[in-house]
This record gives C-alpha cells, structure tokens and sequence, in this order.
C-alpha cells in the first residue's frame, strides 16, 4: 500500500512538472513592459497559440504583497499577443512573473517595472536615464537577400540590458519588412514575431520599459511614403506589438508621454510624407496638421527637455534629393524651414531632435537662424548593416566634431540635476558598451534669449 501511495506521487509530480513545462513551450517572446505612468504600467506577451495569459505583481519592498492582473485569451488574429494592464501606486518599483493558462512561466532574468513618481510642487525631478537608437535587422536567411547576412552582433541587446536604462526608445527600423511580408497581414504578424523571438532580446523586453516611433521598414517597403497601400495595417501592427501610451494623437502612429520632466513628442515620418519632387503639392515629410500639432504641444509643454523623436534626420543639411540610397528633412526643404521658423517664432525652449535611419550615428547642432542651438542626435544602427566610413565625408556642415560614428552602437542618456538646471549627458557607446563620445547639454542653454 506504502509503494502504491509512493508510485502516485511521483506520477502526480511528473504531471505537475508536465504542466508547467507544457505552459513554458507556449510563450512566443516577452513579457515586455509598456508605458509607465503613476497609476498604471502596461504589460505584454505573445504566445504560440490561443491561451490564457495573466501576471502577478507586488512590490520590491512587499514580496508578500501580490497583486493580480486581468486574464487574457490570445488569439490568432492578434498574433497572440495579449496587453495587460497592471494597477499601480506612483514611485514604485515592481517585480511581476508571468502565468499562461494559470501555470507559472519562470524566466531566467529579472522581471520589472517602476511607476513614475510624484514629483511635481514636492522635491526636485528625480534623475534617470533612457537607452536610444534605431535600425534592427534580424537575419532569416531563407528569405533575406543572397550573400553576407546584412544582420549581426545582437549581443548589443544585452549590453544595453546590463546599463540598467530607465526606459528605452526606439528610433524607427525597429523590424525590417521584406519583400514577403509587406502585403498580408500573415507576413507583418510573422516579421514582428520573428524580430521580438529574438533570444538576445530577452532580458531587455522584461525588465525595461519600452516606447516606439517608427521608419521606412516598419511601416513598407524601403524609402516608402503614403502611397503606400497598406499603410492601414502596418498602422494597426505597429500598435499591436508595441506598448506606447497613445498612438495617433495628430494622425498615424503620432503621439506623446512624458518621463518626470522631460516631454517625448513620438512623430509619424511616413504616413503623411509625400515624394521630395511632388509637383501637384508642395513636398511634406510630416504634413500641415501634425506640425500643427507639435508646435501647440510644445508651446503647452513645461518639460526641462522636450525630445522630438522622427526616424528621418531633421538637422543635417546635406541634400539627399537626388540620392537613391539615403533621406533626410533637407530633401523637404519648405517644410523643414516652417517647423523650424515655428518652434523660434513661438520662443519654445529645450528642444532636442532624436533621429536614426541613417546607418551612423552623429550629432548636428544649428546655430543659425534659431533662438538658441538646435541639436540633432542621430543613433544608429543596433543591429543593421553600418555605413562604416561611407558618410563620414558627407556634407553635413554641422556635424559636431568628433561624433561621427560607423559602426553598431547605442546612446545612453541620462537626465539629472536640480528642477531649474537640469543637464542631458548622452553617452554613445559602441555594442560591447565603450564609449565612444560623450556630449552634455544644458537646459538652461536652451532657451531663447529675453530681449
């Protein structure tokens, strides 16, 4: 009786074991977190087929405290992907584990998230740093173009894990669709699911929080504009699989948040963009009404730094309008002159410009016809093909010495110091994580001079 009692339970624990192996095989990729606020924190997850997905919660200083999301049944026509909601209190940090179909899904690496913090008419803004850049190409070779992988070194991932960003932005480039994939709604779904699978990806899905503008490859083919025929539905994937708080605020994939005292203005450079020699209209890059918008939104906002995320460059002033190979705002030159004019007419003070697309990472600053100096940082790429030494004799007449940089990297952000002086430092670092530059910028230097 004892041996049949025994037998039992070891068949019951291999069950339970089967179970919860069962569940672990069910998890696509993720979790990731989403958007931080003060009262909630989004989280998401795909898995491989229709199941039901929840989190548990608590805080750092309260592991007995759980708290317990929503459930959430996947389905194909979602990609099986599920976004949850976590409730939480302001200026918190938070572990989470994931459950699929009730069964605990272990990870190997740190699962977190942190509420932003009430701050305001309190204590000064509290420091933090973000992760920027653009370009990611995973390499699939049955379907990438024949020869050397255009893809690599995605250790860069962990390497931008291990400086423990606050949260991180992405620049645009952030899938590459191919020739396959652009057309169906089967093919979007498979070029996300196959770039988030990433295994090196991982551990920064899960423990930092993410943002996300787009470019020409995630949005259709390459140097695509709004002829572009699907555009809808690259529009409806690029929300499915990223956790920005809004999304189409002045049309596309537009929109804004905020993190302590600095304001991210996230703009849609190609839902509106028409081609640079349009004859029937004048060229846009981003259209009247979401320039429009920005300029008002930038005029309400009290933010020390007011960052304006574009995947094209809006600074450097090489023309690129006979160029088959590379874009910037230079190639839109009346459009570019009105939003310039716009944020001087209106006396905005701290903008700052984050861009990518262009293979090499360098920093622009314009003096000339501003209110104070407008800066460009362009970063890029993470993990695409470089541009190497290609650009480095470009044109660009206000290129800041020494930034230039043609190989893979990443820049580390960091905002700090007292409410009224507050200080950017951005750290470029290649994908090993050494630096290469560092630059710091003053709010106080960016405000326009009272007369």
């Amino acid at each position: 009786m004892k041996i049949s009692k025994n037998i039992w339970f070891v068949f019951a624990c291999c069950l339970l074991v089967g179970q919860v192996k069962a569940q672990s095989n069910l998890l696509q990729s993720g979790p990731m977190v989403g958007y931080s606020t003060m009262k909630e924190v989004l989280l998401w997850v795909q898995t491989k087929k229709a199941a039901k997905v929840h989190f548990k919660y608590w805080e750092v200083k309260k592991p007995t405290q759980k708290l317990t999301t929503e459930s959430m049944t996947t389905t194909k026509k979602m990609g099986f992907v599920a976004k949850i909601v976590a409730e939480v209190s302001q200026g918190k940090k938070y572990n989470y584990e994931l459950y699929i179909n009730d069964q605990l899904v272990k990870r190997p690496y740190p699962l977190r998230f942190q509420s932003q913090t009430l701050w305001q008419y309190r204590t000064d803004p509290p420091p933090f740093k973000f992760a920027f850049g653009s370009c990611t190409f995973v390499n699939e070779k049955e379907v990438d173009r024949p020869g050397r992988p255009y893809g690599g070194e995605y250790f860069i991932f962990k390497t931008i894990a291990d400086q423990k960003p606050d949260f991180m932005v992405w620049g645009g480039d952030n899938i590459y669709l191919r020739e396959v994939d652009w057309n169906s709604r089967t093919g979007i779904i498979h070029r996300y699911t196959h770039t988030r699978s990433l295994p090196e990806l991982q551990a920064l899905w899960g423990g930092v929080h993410h943002y996300a503008t787009w470019d020409d490859h995630d949005f259709g083919p390459d140097n695509s504009d709004a002829s572009f025929w699907n555009k809808e539905l690259t529009t409806e994937m690029f929300k499915l699989f990223w956790g920005n708080p809004n999304y189409g605020v002045a049309g596309g994939i537009s929109g804004t948040f905020a993190w302590n005292d600095v304001q991210f203005f996230m703009m849609d450079d190609r839902y509106f963009r028409s081609s640079p020699d349009d004859k029937l209209n004048t060229p846009q890059l981003l259209g009247d009404h979401q320039i429009e918008w920005l300029i008002e939104a930038l005029k309400y906002s009290r933010a020390s730094f007011k960052f304006v995320v574009i995947g094209s460059q809006v600074l450097n002033n090489k023309d690129f309008s006979k160029s088959r190979w590379a874009e910037n705002y230079s190639t839109y030159p009346a459009e570019q002159k009105k939003l310039l004019k716009a944020i001087k007419d209106a006396n905005i003070p701290g903008v700052i410009f984050l861009t990518g697309d262009r293979h090499h990472t360098e920093l622009s600053k314009l003096t000339e016809g501003t209110n104070y100096p407008l800066y460009d940082v362009t970063i890029s790429p993470f993990t695409s093909g470089s541009a190497g030494e290609r650009a480095r004799k470009e044109k660009n007449t206000i290129r800041v010495p020494n930034t230039y940089v043609g190989i893979r990297n990443f820049a580390l952000m960091e905002v700090a110091g007292p409410r009224l002086d507050r200080v950017l430092t951005i750290k470029v670092m290649d994908n090993k994580g050494k630096e290469m530059w560092q630059y710091k910028i003053k709010a106080r230097d960016l405000r326009p001079k009272r007369k």
